[in-house]
């Protein structure tokens, strides 16, 4: 598999002109944007904007096909690859060196937005409006990186990515409002999940169920499925297992002639304190004296 180190050799085993920057570079398609057919990995993060007509991007190990939307983010060493791409209307690529944001507030904050390990037909739809909002950000990105750079430079393109991301960002949280009666509401089809694990038995022999494994099931990445929780109900994935398991643990606690510690391992939980400390920190009040109360 192919891994690029450098945009130089990205830009020419491409067919890309030579990058204006070692670790920054963009690139304006013209209806023809691919990246050679075949599987890579690359130290760059990277955002696409194009709209596929045909074609798929296969990202990690989930493929985006010809109806995913027109903006697609990708994080660095992630394996990637695009086939037989068409596309309609102009786009860009734009490549974004792990070094180029040494030192920048971007180095750390770009880790924040989750879009970057999204899958399964989680790219960005974006309005007229918003696509308009995007174009006007890489023109000036593009003109940073074309006009004679100076010490200028780096931070005006690193604050209009910035930008690019936060407005990015803003952009999810509306398709996610909008795109809820499409997909159903999450939090029905999550605790349904939850459910159907609990019935099966897992919890004895699994234990508690991971966010990655519900994001599984919902064939959806576990950032994604967080973001849209959070969306829609202000909880977050792992936020919904911890109140469906201390529901649980109340109607056992109330319903079963065990013990605390009992029902605890039966839930999946390893560790006790930890048991208790949820269960105090959601009823109120310690598993063991919800229990006493109950028998006075």
């Amino acid at each position: 598999m192919k891994h690029y180190k450098s945009l130089a050799e990205l830009h020419r085993e491409n067919g890309f002109p030579p990058p204006e920057n070692a670790l920054f570079s963009v690139y304006k398609c013209d209806h023809k944007c691919t990246m050679g057919d075949r599987e890579f990995t690359s130290d760059f993060y990277m955002i696409g904007f194009k709209k596929i007509i045909a074609g798929n991007v296969l990202y990690g190990r989930t493929k985006y096909d010809h109806d995913c939307g027109p903006m697609m983010f990708f994080k660095p060493h992630q394996v990637i690859e695009m086939k037989n791409l068409e596309f309609d209307e102009d786009g860009f690529l734009m490549f974004i060196h792990e070094d180029f944001l040494n030192g920048h507030i971007l180095h750390d904050s770009i880790k924040k937005y989750h879009y970057f390990d999204y899958e399964t037909n989680e790219a960005l739809h974006l309005s007229p409006s918003e696509e308009i909002t995007i174009w006007e950000l890489y023109h000036k990105i593009e003109s940073e990186y074309r006009n004679n750079q100076d010490e200028y430079s780096r931070e005006l393109i690193l604050a209009n990515v910035d930008t690019m991301l936060k407005y990015s960002q803003r952009f999810y949280k509306r398709q996610f409002l909008n795109r809820t009666e499409i997909s159903g509401k999450t939090v029905t089809r999550f605790n349904e999940e939850i459910n159907k694990y609990v019935s099966k038995g897992l919890l004895g022999s699994k234990g508690l169920p991971s966010v990655n494994y519900m994001a599984e099931r919902l064939n959806i990445s576990a950032g994604y499925l967080s973001d849209i929780l959070k969306q829609e109900s202000g909880k977050t994935a792992l936020e919904h297992i911890h109140i469906y398991l201390i529901s649980e643990a109340k109607n056992r606690l109330i319903g079963e002639d065990r013990s605390v510690s009992e029902i605890a391992y039966a839930l999946g939980f390893e560790n006790l304190s930890y048991f208790s400390r949820l269960f105090k920190k959601e009823v109120g009040i310690s598993p063991n004296v919800f229990k006493k109360q109950l028998l006075n």
